[in-house]
């Protein structure tokens, strides 16, 4: 296991998604004070390259630099913001979605384990034979 390599895919992930944020928060903010570019960036974003950050980011510097700076200012800001809970946070809800996949797969054994054993019926026995074993 590559730990330095996993780490590098992760960030790279991590900046994509803060990356397609910050393109979010500044099409909600274009969407109020400049529509005809908020459209322009929807459909700009629309053409894929979003899913890599950094390939989306020079893309749009080659049609339209002011946005892709505001872009990149705003992604800078939410790492900022979001970096300082992120580690913490995500083991934490990494342990407790592990703990729930965990228990749902105990139920789901313990429901084949009962559903394939078929109960055998306990023998009814009659009031006289239940008389008959008492002292006396």
């Amino acid at each position: 296991m590559d730990i330095k390599r996993i780490a590098k895919d992760t960030t790279k992930v991590l900046v994509s998604y803060l990356t397609y944020q910050a393109m979010r928060t500044v099409l909600a903010q274009l969407s109020e004070t400049n529509p005809p570019l908020a459209l322009w960036l929807h459909r700009f974003s629309g053409q894929g390259t979003i899913q890599d950050g950094e390939l989306y980011l020079k893309a749009l510097l080659k049609e339209n630099q002011e946005l892709a700076f505001r872009i990149m200012t705003v992604r800078e800001h939410l790492a900022e913001s979001v970096t300082e809970f992120l580690p913490e946070m995500a083991r934490a809800d990494i342990k407790q979605a592990n703990v729930e996949h965990r228990r749902q797969q105990l139920e789901r054994m313990s429901q084949l384990t009962t559903t394939d054993v078929s109960p055998q019926p306990e023998p009814v026995q009659d009031s006289e034979s239940n008389l008959d074993n008492l002292p006396g």
